[in-house]
């Protein structure tokens, strides 16, 4: 789909995939449709409907979602699975109605299951039990996946899903209590360096491995899937490569130029030892990120320090 001249909704606009899309979109010489919070209730069926129905657009990305930690997954199990399913049968379903032409439905490598063969391919979907943690916002967009699916095989309808893995980059959640692990080591590593702090400990034992994606990659490759894809299976959105945490915690540490020594808690729980999807069939489609890991944590502490410091 070429997108210059279209009408390109962005769901979701304020959180950090959707704010990256509007960055990307910037160069595809598109109208941009945004509606906040005090706009559009994504919850409201009917006031969706009529949103999309008035404003036509040609695409959608769908990044709209009840996000958050392990702990909000699983102190609110009801609203996870609940919002999440409200938001993309609502959004799905008034781009259907209005005729609009391509929508990109946008996923999460939670939808796994917990003890994936590595790297995930996307053939794994619905071959095991789910991380149990996290299984109400995985059972979402699983259903999202199928909603998306449903309506190409019933109604024609070219409607695409991507699946990032583990994000991070500007208007990331650099909260300690509720962010993930890239983010959480960040705050922990500029703290530590203000405070002049020796030591950082990091829980576990440092040595799962994990993906990491810069989020400005991911939304190029979601503009690259619309403009390039259509099919019903879903396609993995990651960086092909992994990383220990402790050694990501020295990576971090460095950048964000914190002298301390990393102390392993191993009375903490380490998680899974390994979460690496496959990037093979978006690869094999001729896209490869852009960033660095290096360079974009960089990047990332940089807005760290404008936005929050």
């Amino acid at each position: 789909m070429n997108l210059e001249n279209k009408r390109v909704w962005v769901a979701g606009h304020r959180g950090m995939v959707g704010s990256a899309l509007v960055r990307r979109l910037a160069a595809e010489n598109c109208e941009i449709l945004t509606a906040g919070r005090d706009t559009l209730d994504l919850l409201d069926q009917a006031a969706v409907r009529a949103w999309v129905a008035k404003e036509r657009p040609d695409a959608i990305f769908l990044a709209a979602a009840k996000v958050g930690g392990i702990l909000a997954n699983d102190s609110f199990p009801a609203d996870f699975l609940y919002q999440n399913l409200v938001i993309e049968t609502n959004i799905i379903d008034a781009a259907h109605r209005a005729d609009v032409a391509k929508l990109c439905f946008l996923g999460s490598s939670c939808i796994y299951p917990k003890f994936a063969e590595q790297p995930i391919v996307e053939d794994a979907l619905l071959t095991g039990p789910l991380e149990p943690t996290n299984e109400w916002y995985a059972i979402a967009k699983i259903a999202g996946i199928k909603l998306a699916q449903a309506y190409r095989r019933q109604y024609g309808r070219d409607y695409i899903s991507a699946m990032p893995t583990n994000l991070y980059g500007p208007g990331d959640n650099f909260d300690l209590q509720s962010s993930h692990v890239l983010p959480a080591l960040m705050r922990k590593a500029h703290e530590a360096k203000v405070g002049g702090a020796r030591t950082m400990t990091l829980w576990g034992s440092g040595t799962p491995m994990r993906e990491f994606l810069h989020v400005d990659d991911c939304a190029d490759a979601c503009v690259f899937l619309m403009k390039n894809y259509s099919g019903a299976d879903h396609v993995n959105v990651g960086s092909g490569t992994d990383i220990a945490i402790a050694d990501l915690a020295r990576l971090v540490c460095e950048v964000v130029g914190a002298d301390v020594e990393i102390v392993l808690d191993t009375s903490k729980p380490d998680g899974t030892p390994r979460k690496l999807m496959s990037n093979a069939r978006l690869a094999g489609m001729g896209w490869t990120p852009g960033i660095a890991l290096r360079d974009g944590i960089a990047a990332t502490y940089d807005w760290f320090l404008a936005h929050h410091a």
